[in-house]
């Protein structure tokens, strides 16, 4: 009889140790090391074993087409790439609370002629009726299932014969080949393995539902990331209706798309325009208040930049930023400090964007700058100006990509005007809306002096 072994495993990150140590090597996270049972592997066999496939090459392999299975919410058909393929191992990961089980929850009642057989390791069958009775949506193919056992699980599979099924959440299922608590490392490895290739050799998708730490990554071991053929994150801010989803990795189709939903008392709503959402109306003149056109994945985004400069009553400056990186803020200030002669560093300055989401596109730099000066100098902003540029250490206005897009998505909006770099556009397109071209941050400033804004 093999002797059992144990090894120690990092909750964190994965990473093993044959002994106990306070501090992982490999992601630096303190007591995150957990003993867990090593089944002893087989001894294999030394005699010649006949390969189970043969290789063929590159021309000899036929053209498959793909057959996607729509899920009847657009937004998410767009993130996936026009559908649900046929034997992909699908992974939603949120924070709590944010939405994901209602997400697909929604997904299993809107999916039209299609078995769905939705696993639920975390509610029982009476709260997800509960859910399912405010989502209104309507199913007669969803069957339910409160189980965390994998053998189980297996067995109702064969039982339902589903065309798609949801586990909710991997965390909670286990195995009883590793002897381990459900959650370890261990545990999701084996029953992810084990749904991967269900999933394969069957030919039918799997959505699987995943946790994530407080550092905002998904828990579980990494290879749990890989062996999965689509990363999917769900995020927003709860204080607000809008969640995002967002593609971290895709075999099937671009990460460069998103979708967008608004979260109501009836579930999730698809946004199909959310510049209309995510920028005031304003009737009057605001000082402090800027528009910015950024992307999102391949989708041009308006958005409302707020900045609010006022003297500073105590010795250090304030710096406050929300949904915007506070390092670039400081950057901008900078170089506003330098080549526009404005005293910053006297000065408190916070700065939002409105709407709850956070930005990472420099092509925001532009309206930043803007709604920094208009506070400043007290001179407000054209209610019908938007701004995309990014600014460079030199206070140059640096050319953005999708130009294009983003002028479209400004004049579609009724926008009179929008301010870019000079070298962006090489010949003017014919649009309706003005296009102003800068070439120094020096430019906007003088013009929101002078009030010409």
């Amino acid at each position: 009889m093999a002797k059992t072994k144990t090894m120690y495993y990092c909750q964190n990150c994965g990473a093993q140790s044959a002994t106990w140590i306070g501090k992982c090597h490999s992601c630096g996270q303190w007591n995150t090391y957990v003993e867990e049972i090593v089944q002893p592997a087989h001894t294999a066999s030394k005699s010649k074993m006949q390969p189970q496939s043969q290789a063929l090459l590159l021309s000899e392999i036929e053209n498959t087409p793909i057959t996607r299975t729509y899920t009847g919410i657009c937004e998410l058909d767009r993130v996936l790439g026009g559908g649900i393929v046929p034997g992909s191992l699908i992974l939603l990961g949120g924070d709590p609370g944010i939405g994901k089980s209602t997400l697909m929850l929604q997904l299993a009642l809107s999916v039209q002629h299609t078995k769905v057989l939705y696993v639920s390791g975390e509610e029982s069958a009476s709260q997800i009726k509960l859910r399912a009775q405010r989502l209104k949506n309507n199913n007669p193919l969803c069957y339910i299932v409160n189980e965390t056992d994998m053998e189980a699980i297996f067995s109702h599979i064969e039982q339902v014969k589903p065309d798609l099924v949801v586990i909710d959440s991997i965390q909670t299922l286990h195995t009883a080949n590793i002897e381990s608590s459900a959650g370890t490392v261990s545990q999701i490895r084996e029953t992810a393995a084990q749904l991967q290739r269900f999933a394969k050799q069957t030919a039918t998708p799997v959505f699987l539902i995943g946790h994530i730490t407080k550092d905002g990554m998904l828990a579980g071991p990494k290879v749990l990331e890989h062996i999965v053929d689509v990363v999917l994150q769900f995020e927003g801010d709860r204080n607000y209706g809008y969640r995002l989803v967002r593609v971290a990795k895709n075999r099937f189709g671009s990460i460069d798309e998103i979708g967008i939903f608004e979260m109501l008392q009836s579930g999730l709503r698809e946004v199909d325009n959310p510049s209309e959402l995510l920028i005031s109306h304003r009737q009057v003149d605001t000082t402090g208040v800027g528009v910015a056109i950024t992307m999102e994945g391949l989708r041009p985004l308006m958005i409302e930049v707020q900045a609010l400069v006022t003297p500073s009553i105590y010795g250090n400056p304030q710096r406050s930023s929300t949904g915007f990186d506070a390092r670039r803020l400081g950057m901008l200030l900078a170089v506003m400090e330098k080549k526009c002669g404005y005293k910053f560093t006297v000065k408190d300055v916070f700065f939002n964007i409105a709407g709850g989401i956070r930005v990472e596109d420099p092509a925001v730099d532009l309206a930043t700058v803007a709604a920094l000066l208009s506070s400043a100098l007290d001179s407000p902003l054209g209610i019908k100006d938007c701004f995309a540029g990014e600014i460079s250490l030199s206070g140059e206005i640096r050319t953005v990509s999708r130009i294009e897009q983003r002028i479209s998505e400004a004049e579609k909006l009724g926008y009179n005007r929008i301010f870019i770099a000079e070298n962006n556009l090489k010949t003017i397109p014919k649009v309706s809306i003005q296009i102003v071209k800068l070439s120094k941050v020096e430019d906007l400033a003088i013009k929101i002096g002078k009030g010409m804004l």
